[in-house]
């Protein structure tokens, strides 16, 4: 399952920094090179450079909330295509529906199991390496 996952550009983008180093530590020991933004304004400039494979982006954030990122992102033609997977403790039918609204790809709910994480990468990590 994990070797899916190896030279995969993952971009995790959330304010809490507990979130940030359990998904970081998660995705480097399966062979992902990650990288890290506090909020999405933080973050756009690093999805500029990086051009990672998938973004996860937290909904609540100061700033530029996830909504507004995501949004950005599939508005941006270089990373129309870029699965956008929220961020969310909130597992309401609202913030799903909100998400798919901006363009996200998934939906993870907070704390994420290290099997729901890799679960939602591996559903686009074949894509996005079939098409490179």
């Amino acid at each position: 399952m994990e070797d899916d996952l190896k030279g995969l550009k993952v971009i995790v983008i959330d304010d809490s920094n507990t979130i940030r180093r359990t998904a970081e530590t998660l995705l480097t020991k399966a062979g992902c090179e990650v990288i890290t933004a506090t909020d999405g304004f933080d973050s756009l400039s690093k999805i500029a450079d990086k051009s990672p494979d998938v973004i996860f982006v937290d909904i609540m954030m100061p700033r530029l909330d996830g909504y507004q990122t995501c949004a950005l992102i599939k508005n941006n033609s270089n990373y129309k295509h870029t699965p956008v997977i929220m961020l969310s403790s909130k597992d309401g039918l609202f913030d799903k529906a909100k998400g798919r609204i901006v363009g996200a790809d998934d939906y993870l709910t907070k704390p994420f199991s290290k099997t729901e994480l890799f679960g939602a990468l591996e559903k686009f990590a074949s894509r996005s390496t079939s098409e490179a």
